[in-house]
């Protein structure tokens, strides 16, 4: 590794990314560490020589403007023949990218929080006429006190310079989940591009997924332009509702109909933020967590899979002699008993008594049609009840959707099997055949339960 880049004692690497490396280093005048990006120039192509040497100038001139506490500050800059580096701000932590996964999610208010000072932050960059064209979760760092810092502004588009002037526009710049529709359709930029991929990354880091998901580059393009994205609401029930709109409104597909700057969907945000515990709620997910891994009902989901379990469910403590689930409603509502009693009844009359582990409610869940109730479920005693949102369920990932199925219809077919033994104690006796349908050359019927 390189031991020192111009004047500054190189400490050790920060990241690695296509076009360049970031060192942790001292600066020996200022007595401070820093971030240096260090860019090599190819030899092989004078063409993205040329263009990385734009980023580069681009980067340096823009971070110079600007000058917020959430944004990366730029210190120096040098040019040399085979190399160029960028001496920045160093931010002690990582990207938001480690907060997207479903497992790893910050707690609601930590997250409005993050996005509120993201908002403000390009909002004071717009001021000074620069739009970013690359805001995700890689591009914004985190400090230990919830601080984000948006760096990475090579890719940045000069207003009061390249307005006007097409050739600045460079197709394929950006990450393509979280481009907005005027992006991936090269249409000129505006800052609101900034917006609408701020409220992609605000949908990820409240759901674990993006709004928008493809398996090609072609399809996720079709959606971003075509489609409206999710229910943020469905897809996590825990959410104020609030934040639907707000999410709605910063991912409109019409610019004028979008935030008109970043103080406006800060300002929105705020208001939701009062509707939220301040709390954090990492405790009592991973108690939860730990709760539901022990249910015999989970034992073959995966730990990813289960943590997903957790956002698009809703745990209520119930007492005793409630109505869960009432005869003759719609509904699709079903759940897991995680402590407690229920009893199942028809037309008054008692069917079973199911607690811990056992799930209600799933027969008209796997129904594709009927969603009318056949029986009605009362508490017993305080029961501790899991309720999946069924429509959050649809939105959720293939592998927890195939997961319910498999375990719901497994449940299913060994109450199918039970009732089966209850009703032949009170049938008839059975006819006893003389010979199988092996020993007569014939195929055997097909073992229907």
């Amino acid at each position: 590794m390189t031991e020192k880049i111009g004047k500054y004692q190189i400490i050790r690497t920060l990241g690695k990314g296509a076009t360049a490396v970031v060192y942790l280093a001292e600066d020996p005048d200022l007595n401070r560490q820093v971030a240096i990006k260090l860019i090599r120039f190819g030899k092989d192509s004078a063409a993205m020589s040329r263009r990385l040497r734009k980023i580069f100038q681009t980067e340096d001139a823009i971070g110079r403007r600007l000058d917020h506490p959430n944004i990366v500050k730029v210190y120096d800059a040098v040019v040399e023949k085979d190399q160029a580096y960028l001496v920045m701000e160093f931010v002690d932590g990582g990207a938001l990218d480690r907060f997207c996964s479903i497992n790893r999610l910050l707690p609601m208010h930590r997250v409005i929080g993050i996005i509120f000072k993201c908002c403000l932050a390009l909002d004071h960059a717009f001021r000074q006429g620069v739009v970013h064209r690359d805001i995700k979760p890689a591009n914004i760092l985190l400090d230990a006190d919830d601080n984000p810092r948006i760096t990475d502004f090579g890719l940045g588009l000069n207003l009061q310079k390249d307005m006007g002037q097409d050739s600045t526009f460079v197709m394929g710049v950006g990450s393509p989940a979280y481009m907005s529709p005027e992006q991936v359709k090269n249409y000129p930029l505006n800052h609101k591009t900034d917006l609408y991929s701020l409220g992609v990354l605000l949908f990820q880091l409240l759901t674990g997924r993006l709004p928008f998901r493809a398996n090609n580059p072609a399809t996720l393009v079709y959606k971003i332009v075509n489609m409206d994205s999710p229910s943020v609401c469905a897809l996590n029930p825990n959410l104020p509702a609030g934040l639907d709109a707000i999410i709605k409104k910063s991912l409109e597909k019409d610019l004028y109909s979008r935030y008109r700057n970043g103080a406006a969907f800060a300002k929105d945000l705020s208001a939701v933020r009062y509707q939220m515990l301040d709390e954090d709620q990492t405790q009592q997910d991973l108690t939860h967590f730990q709760t539901l891994r022990k249910l015999d009902f989970f034992v073959d989901f995966e730990d990813i899979e289960l943590w997903e379990v957790l956002r698009i469910s809703r745990w209520q403590e119930i007492t005793e002699k409630v109505t869960l689930i009432r005869e003759g409603d719609t509904h699709r509502k079903f759940g897991v008993i995680i402590d407690g009693f229920v009893e199942v009844s028809t037309n008054g009359r008692v069917i079973c008594r199911l607690g811990s582990s056992d799930v209600i409610g799933e027969m008209t869940f796997l129904h594709p049609t009927d969603t009318l109730r056949h029986a009605t479920v009362v508490t017993l005693e305080r029961t501790l009840f899991l309720e999946v949102n069924s429509a959050a369920l649809e939105l959720a990932s293939d592998e927890l959707r195939e997961r319910f199925n498999k375990v719901l219809l497994t449940r299913v077919l060994a109450r199918l099997r039970d009732a089966n033994k209850v009703l032949a104690k009170l049938g008839q006796t059975a006819v006893q055949g003389s010979f199988s349908a092996s020993s007569l050359g014939l195929t055997p019927p097909l073992e229907l339960l």
